[in-house]
């Protein structure tokens, strides 16, 4: 394992003839602003690339243009794998198989991610903490010397508009709001992409948002929020995954609550926690008890057990985050 420079990193990729992009399973804005914004500049340095994700394209990024040529595997050889916005291989779903089979192929890997939860799993690590791991991505396409077209502008906008909050989170930054006026000044629409991101949902969504909210959970005197996404509740309304994205941050914004969270049945027995924190609870450690993570005041990770068995493990476990 090796923490490295931009300039290594670069080295290592302009070395390579065919390169596999790979993130993370249940993708986000970020992840697919970072794969196929690398993949755009791969392509105007003549490397031959791939981008695969293990699951169908949620419906909410289906509007990405582009997101038709990812593939669920590899469809040809490599000789260089590169994950982005990912922590670890876990988070890779069905496509750690490939991670590993490189490794053991002695396959170089390159890790580009903005977790703080990472701890560097590829032999080339360039890790930095920020608001979107697309910043970390912009620095590596103008250290490799591809140029910052429209079409590369837009997907980094979606990832820095994603993981930014649309510029609402604490770790937005000069640097982070330098970067998007950069890329608007490019071309990327970004009234457009924040009303596709944000703002755009089918009435399945909304029915479900309704249902959801409407049984919004308060614990500790308030402090920590809950909303359960039932798969029964999403089949009644004709909702699927993808349109859960966001439901995290309503509760969040009740005066009272610190920490909300989203606790989605994912099958029976199976639920995805997406945590969210305001002011000082460190959600990264929160899911870090049940072997997930991501950021200080956006992190996730996965339970097992009957729902409220779920419940009262969460609920327990924030309680200790409080102040």
């Amino acid at each position: 394992m090796m923490n490295c420079t931009l300039q290594e990193i670069t080295e290592r990729i302009k070395q390579a003839k065919r390169v596999l992009i790979v993130t993370h399973m249940r993708p986000d804005g970020d992840a697919f602003g970072s794969a196929l914004a690398l993949s755009r500049a791969l392509d105007y340095l003549k490397i031959d690339n791939e981008v695969c994700v293990e699951t169908d394209v949620p419906s909410n990024l289906a509007f990405i243009e582009g997101v038709d040529r990812v593939q669920k595997t590899p469809t040809a050889l490599y000789d260089l794998l590169v994950t982005v916005d990912c922590s670890d291989e876990q988070r890779l779903g069905a496509l750690q198989e490939e991670f590993l089979i490189a490794k053991r192929k002695k396959i170089d890997t390159i890790n580009i991610d903005h977790h703080v939860s990472n701890r560097g799993f590829a032999k080339y690590n360039f890790v930095r903490c920020c608001s979107a791991n697309c910043m970390n991505v912009a620095l590596l396409i103008e250290d490799m010397g591809a140029p910052l077209d429209k079409k590369t502008a837009e997907y980094l906008l979606i990832g820095l508009l994603t993981d930014s909050g649309n510029f609402s989170h604490d770790d937005v930054t000069e640097e982070a709001l330098s970067l998007g006026a950069k890329l608007v000044k490019t071309g990327a629409n970004i009234c457009y992409y924040n009303y596709m991101l944000f703002k755009k949902q089918p009435k399945a969504r909304a029915a479900l948002f309704a249902k959801t909210m409407s049984a919004i959970r308060y614990y500790h005197e308030d402090r920590f929020a809950v909303i359960v996404v039932s798969k029964e509740n999403m089949e009644a309304c004709g909702a699927d995954n993808g349109m859960t994205e966001g439901f995290v941050d309503f509760p969040l914004n009740v005066d009272t609550v610190e920490v909300a969270a989203s606790v989605m049945e994912v099958k029976k027995g199976q639920y995805k926690i997406s945590l969210r924190s305001k002011n000082y609870a460190d959600v990264n450690k929160i899911a870090g008890v049940y072997g997930g993570g991501g950021h200080v005041r956006a992190a996730g990770c996965m339970l097992f057990g009957e729902v409220e068995e779920v419940l009262d493990k969460l609920s327990y476990t924030v309680s200790q985050y409080l102040e």
